[in-house]
């Protein structure tokens, strides 16, 4: 290997370490975004942003034409499985020390945590090697998709989760990115952050929306691991 492929390399390691490559199972998604069989089925989906879950594989299974975007989707798919495992490994050892921050009443234990998040990494790149087009690589606020491309969009653990991360700007400038891609509705999950807090500027962002035309809810989830994190934004767009 040249000098120049081994600092290639290198950087590509510095890069994915930034990358937290974990996910959700495709039944999390259903209960955290009251999805019924009729909101799946002959529907275009994105998820985005898709990390390590399961639910864009599953929903092909259950009829839908489903598509996940992120940035981890631009390493190899075989490094990100690694990683993922890496991560699913420190994630656990860190809930360790704030488990009472969390409801276990879905999961069981810790371990029933670990097997839900590495059977949503071994589907997630199974599907990824089967249908690499469906995995693409996207850097919010920005996708390379056409408007309206799908006809709805699942957005989970990512905008309001980082709130101390993510300014207000960015957090309109997403929303506004995944509803151009949107033809129909466009729901987030949770609606707070890392401490359990809503969003903080949530109703600010619920006014810009509404002024723009679009009908918001904030509608409550049989879904709760995060204390506090059980429910999620709803975005629709109006018919035109």
């Amino acid at each position: 290997m040249s000098r120049e492929e081994q600092q290639e390399n290198k950087s590509l390691g510095l890069e994915l370490e930034k990358i937290i490559f974990i996910g959700r199972t495709y039944e999390e998604y259903r209960l955290m975004f009251n999805l019924a069989p009729e909101d799946l089925r002959g529907r275009s989906i994105l998820d985005c942003p898709g990390g390590a879950c399961s639910f864009s594989s599953h929903a092909r299974r259950h009829g839908a034409d489903s598509m996940a975007a992120d940035i981890a989707y631009e390493h190899e798919i075989d490094n990100l499985e690694l990683k993922g495992q890496q991560d699913v490994e420190h994630t656990i050892e860190q809930l360790e020390q704030v488990r009472d921050r969390y409801r276990w009443d879905y999961f069981g234990s810790m371990d029933g945590l670990k097997q839900a998040r590495m059977s949503a990494l071994r589907d997630c790149t199974a599907d990824m090697r089967s249908f690499p087009l469906q995995y693409v690589y996207a850097e919010l606020p920005v996708l390379p998709f056409t408007d309206e491309q799908f006809d709805m969009t699942l957005s989970a653990h990512f905008l309001f989760t980082y709130a101390d991360r993510l300014d207000f700007s960015f957090h309109e400038r997403t929303i506004l990115e995944l509803l151009r891609v949107t033809r129909q509705e466009l729901r987030i999950f949770p609606t707070v952050d890392l401490s359990g807090k809503r969003y903080e500027h949530m109703d600010e962002i619920k006014s810009f929306l509404k002024n723009l035309g679009f009908r918001v809810t904030e509608v409550s989830t049989t879904y709760e691991f995060q204390q506090g994190a059980h429910t999620m934004l709803k975005i629709t767009k109006p018919e035109s």
